[in-house]
């Protein structure tokens, strides 16, 4: 729009007093708007900018269109942290579109505001505390701290006047004396105040509270200091009541410790209440009382449990004599021992020599023995005045009539002859005593022993399997005598407890008789054992038979020779055949002959062996089952391990062996299949030799060493004649081999065979003849494999021996087999023509025997 002055009155220059609340007028001004814009405004005045930036101005219609800019209050002016002056940009615009923008200066006028006070005394009322006395000597106490807006010097003041209190200039308050909590007032109210040059001042109010000390002692209130009880009094009764007062509680109950500082014990204090009570028993008899019955007690009274102001008080308690004390015989329980066969009218006991009264006067030590109860009293006799006790009655203890009277319980009551006559009846003032009136006494009549000990049976017999386990029962015996009360029998084996490899085969117990075995029992061995055993009552004894009879049980188990046996068959090996001549002989010491059944557990792989006879004989032969059937890959194993258990229930039904205990021996054999020479083996089967060693030296046998030592020489020297005997056959046997053109085909240094087995589809472009067999093999001039070539002529069989010799091909190394030829392949031989062997075995002249890479690889043999 266009610009057009709207805004009368402005620009202008106004004033406004710091402090001013909201709403206070700052300047008036009207609008002034043009006729063409029908008398109305489309946006009225409006503050859109202020510098510096405020919001403490705003804009209020007055009426029509005058308007007038007040204080808002937030914030609020202050000249002394704001700016002094704003400039406010004051905004217009009327319906035609026509605008107005003019400025108005605001200035800040300063206003003398009063003092303000800081810290904490701006925003509560100060409590402060004074301990009372020397503790807090006259002197500063704190300090006021105010400021005045327009920084000026500021004036302190203190009221009331009449407070030991005084304030400085620099708003320090300082006390002017000593404060007494017992005396002064427990609080003042200070009302500070601070004063600006113009006169303007603030009052803030300081509570300054006597804290109350502990500075004055405790003092008794209790004027009585001599007291009287009798004694014997019960632990408890009140003696005395102590009471006392702290000037430090003036306004409160004293709260103040009692305790007595005395060495006596006889009596205690109540800490919180001071009542002094008898703390334990008090025998006026007793030393020192008897000599001095007044007892001095010191009491002490606190107005800390910790050690603060005291004060002691003696007092003294009088102990009054009372006649508390019976009869006291020591010891007050007699125990006395008669055999049973004591004669009638044995003096037993002068009870009258250990009995006294303690009191002091002669009518209260004066006394009698009454009363004689209890079990068996009336068997003995008491004098009242000597206290002799004797017995009137003979006591035989295996009478009927008599049973459990081995013991008397007698009771005697010895009372005082003067008032009161204490007794049992009259137990006052007795409180640790035991009734010492009261005198008990035992008599323990001692049995005799009359007779022997006799066992229930005349003899004893007990059956056991010869499997029990070492440690079970296996019978028990039982023996009494007559006497009373009822002997304790010890039993003992005297007689057959043990063997000549047992010291101790049987074991009884000692006090309950029952029989035990020690070790394993051998019906094969012994089969019955006779025992003598021996009763005792530790003075008389008695002895018995005992028959063990042992029960015969399978507990052995077959034992067959050889254990273990090793041998080679060859694969072609004719079904039925008794392997090697080979038969295991077995015996069993607890079963027939005929009980044995024999069968291959573990390792018997397309069930090729059984045993026969398979069961009922202790004598069975290893039988070829079925063929062996390598090439067609039915059969892999070469080496054989059978597991073969021989149990001793061939003779037991079906129901019987579920029940019966069934025993079973074991025999390893390691069988080794020797292939043809033309069978084609893939894995080269090995040897392993296990050696077990068992070290049964003991420091007793000194011939060990001394055979051991003389059989290692025997066998070097054994060993060496062998190989001395093997020298001479190699050297006999084993020619060396001829030369071809000068050259020889393969080096043998054991004079076998090196040969290579193949693949069935494998190619032999090269053929030679094998030296020692004089046979023509055929080979593979790229991979070196060979095999016999057929021929009708005879063939040479090679022994029947496997034998691994080594051989370098291509820079590593590899292992051939010497094998022998089966009779199947022998026969297909024959029935080649004889014009292809010729003709194979004819070398080209000029050419060796090992052509291409395999004549290469003989040559890396020999070398």
């Amino acid at each position: 729009g266009r610009r057009i002055q709207l805004l009368r009155g402005l620009p202008a220059t106004s004033t406004v007093e710091e402090n001013a609340p909201a709403g206070v007028a700052v300047y008036t001004f009207n609008v002034t708007v043009s006729p063409l814009s029908s008398e109305s405004l489309t946006i009225y005045p409006t503050i859109i900018n202020s510098n510096p930036l405020t919001k403490a101005f705003d804009i209020t219609p007055i009426g029509g269109l005058a308007f007038r800019v007040v204080t808002t209050g937030n914030p609020v002016l202050d000249y002394e942290t704001m700016p002094k002056s704003f400039d406010l940009q004051i905004f217009v615009e009327d319906t035609s579109g026509r605008t107005d923008l003019n400025t108005l200066t605001v200035q800040v006028q300063d206003k003398n505001e009063p003092p303000v006070f800081q810290g904490n005394m701006a925003i509560q009322t100060i409590m402060i505390y004074i301990l009372e006395g020397s503790r807090t000597p006259p002197g500063f106490i704190y300090r006021v701290e105010a400021a005045d807006p327009e920084s000026a010097q500021l004036k302190y003041s203190l009221a009331p006047a009449s407070v030991p209190f005084s304030v400085f200039e620099s708003g320090d308050i300082f006390s002017e004396r000593e404060f007494d909590y017992e005396k002064d007032p427990h609080s003042y109210f200070l009302n500070i105040t601070v004063t600006d040059p113009e006169g303007l001042r603030s009052t803030k109010t300081v509570n300054i509270n006597i804290i109350n000390t502990n500075d004055e002692r405790p003092y008794f209130t209790t004027k009585q200091r001599i007291y009287k009880i009798p004694e014997e009094q019960s632990p408890g009764t009140v003696v005395a009541n102590i009471t006392a007062k702290d000037p430090d509680d003036e306004d409160f109950p004293s709260r103040l410790f009692y305790s007595i500082q005395s060495s006596e014990m006889y009596f205690s204090i109540n800490p919180s209440t001071g009542v002094v009570q008898v703390a334990r028993r008090i025998d006026r008899e007793a030393l020192p009382l008897r000599l001095n019955p007044n007892i001095s007690v010191i009491v002490r009274v606190e107005d800390s449990p910790s050690g603060g102001q005291a004060s002691e008080m003696e007092i003294t308690i009088i102990i009054e004599d009372l006649n508390d004390n019976p009869p006291e015989c020591n010891p007050s329980t007699f125990r006395e021992e008669r055999n049973e066969n004591t004669t009638v009218g044995t003096f037993l006991l002068d009870l009258r020599n250990f009995c006294k009264d303690i009191d002091v006067d002669p009518p209260n030590n004066l006394f009698n023995f009454t009363g004689l109860s209890g079990f068996g009293s009336n068997k003995f006799t008491l004098d009242s005045m000597s206290g002799r006790l004797v017995m009137t009655g003979s006591i035989d203890l295996e009478n009927p009539t008599n049973l459990g009277a081995e013991v008397f319980s007698l009771t005697v009551r010895v009372q005082d002859i003067a008032w009161p006559n204490y007794s049992s009846k009259y137990p006052l003032y007795t409180f640790d005593l035991l009734l010492c009136d009261i005198i008990y006494i035992y008599i323990r009549i001692k049995p005799v022993n009359e007779f022997f000990p006799v066992f229930s049976n005349l003899s004893y017999e007990f059956n056991v399997s010869e499997i029990t386990k070492a440690g079970s029962s296996i019978g028990k015996v039982n023996a009494r005598d007559k006497d009373w009360p009822p002997s304790v029998i010890t039993y003992s084996i005297v007689v057959g407890g043990g063997t000549r490899d047992y010291t101790n085969i049987f074991w009884i117990d000692p006090t309950e008789g029952d029989v035990k075995i020690l070790a394993r029992l051998d019906y094969e061995t012994t089969q019955r054992y006779l025992l003598t055993v021996q009763a005792s009552d530790q003075e008389k004894t008695a002895t018995v038979s005992v028959t063990v009879n042992v029960l015969e049980v399978n507990d052995e188990e077959p034992v067959c020779s050889p254990s273990f046996y090793s041998f080679q068959i060859p694969v072609s090996l004719a079904v039925g055949t008794n392997i090697n001549g080979f038969r295991i002989v077995c015996h069993d010491r607890d079963s027939d002959p005929r009980s044995f059944r024999y069968f291959i557990n573990e390792g018997n792989v397309n069930n090729h062996f059984t045993f026969s006879p398979s069961a009922g004989s202790n004598t069975s032969r290893l039988i070829l089952a079925s063929r062996f059937d390598y090439d067609s890959g039915f059969d892999t194993n070469w080496i054989y391990r059978l597991h073969v258990y021989i149990t001793d229930d061939n003779l037991l039904s079906a129901r019987d062996k579920s029940t019966d205990l069934i025993k079973t021996g074991t025999v390893t054999l390691s069988i080794r299949i020797i292939p043809n020479p033309t069978t084609v083996i893939t894995t080269t089967p090995g040897f392993t030799l296990v050696m077990k060693r068992e070290n049964l030296y003991s420091e007793s046998a000194w011939y060990v060493p001394f055979v051991i030592t003389l059989g290692s020489l025997l066998l070097l020297g054994l060993l060496g004649y062998l190989v001395l005997l093997l020298s001479k056959c190699v050297r006999t046997c084993c020619p060396p081999a001829r030369k071809a053109d000068n050259a020889p085909l393969i080096h043998f240094t054991y004079c076998l065979s090196s040969q290579k087995m193949t693949k069935l589809n494998t190619v032999f472009d090269g053929e030679a003849r094998d030296p020692v067999t004089g046979k023509m093999y055929e080979f593979n001039t790229q991979s070196g494999a060979r095999r016999w070539k057929e021929t009708r002529e005879p063939p040479q069989l090679a022994p029947l021996v496997q034998v691994t010799a080594s051989a370098t091909e291509n820079g590593g190394e590899g292992k051939d087999r010497a094998v022998t030829p089966s009779k199947k392949e022998t026969t297909e031989k024959r029935k080649e023509p004889t014009a292809k062997t010729e003709t194979a075995a004819k070398p080209s002249e000029g050419q060796t025997e090992t052509p291409g890479q395999d004549g290469q690889k003989l040559k890396k043999q020999k070398e």
